[in-house]
Formats: C-alpha cells, structure tokens, sequence
C-alpha cells in the first residue's frame, strides 16, 4: 500500500506543478508521476527537507522542484518544435 500511496502523491505533485505552470506533462499521468518524483529529487537538493511530509515526499519542497522541472521541459520541448519548422 506504500508504494501505491507515493506513486500517487507522485502523480498529484507533478499534476499540480503543470497546473501552476499552465503546460502539460508529456505522457499523462506516468510523466505527471515522474515529474512528481524527480521534482522531489530536485526540491530535495535546492531546499532540503522541510515542511509537511506525506507519502515519503516533502510537499513544498517537491512541489517547487516539480515547477522548475516543467519549466525546464516545456522549454526544451519548444526549442525542439521550433527546430523542427
């Protein structure tokens, strides 16, 4: 029950980082839940762990890391379109 609760924390953290940065995630909801656990991988290096802990994730942190990973791919993924025209 451990891993389906973090895969769906996963999923939720990177759902909402698309929403605050207003693009989508490619792959739906197996690249929300990436986004989720890389965000927290990356929120964990820039801000350490702090804040309210679910899941095995620290909310904020992985949250904000989250949004710097979509920004991130939204702005590769649009260097790759305008390459491509």
């Amino acid at each position: 029950m451990g891993l389906l609760w973090t895969l769906i924390i996963g999923g939720i953290i990177g759902w909402l980082a698309g929403l605050i940065m207003g693009r989508d995630i490619p792959g739906g909801i197996i690249g929300n839940i990436i986004a989720g656990f890389i965000g927290a991988w990356l929120g964990g290096l820039l801000l350490g762990e702090w804040g309210p802990e679910t899941g095995g994730f620290y909310i904020v942190p992985a949250l904000i890391g989250a949004v710097v990973l979509v920004f991130i791919v939204s702005l590769i993924m649009g260097s790759m379109r305008r390459s491509r025209s």
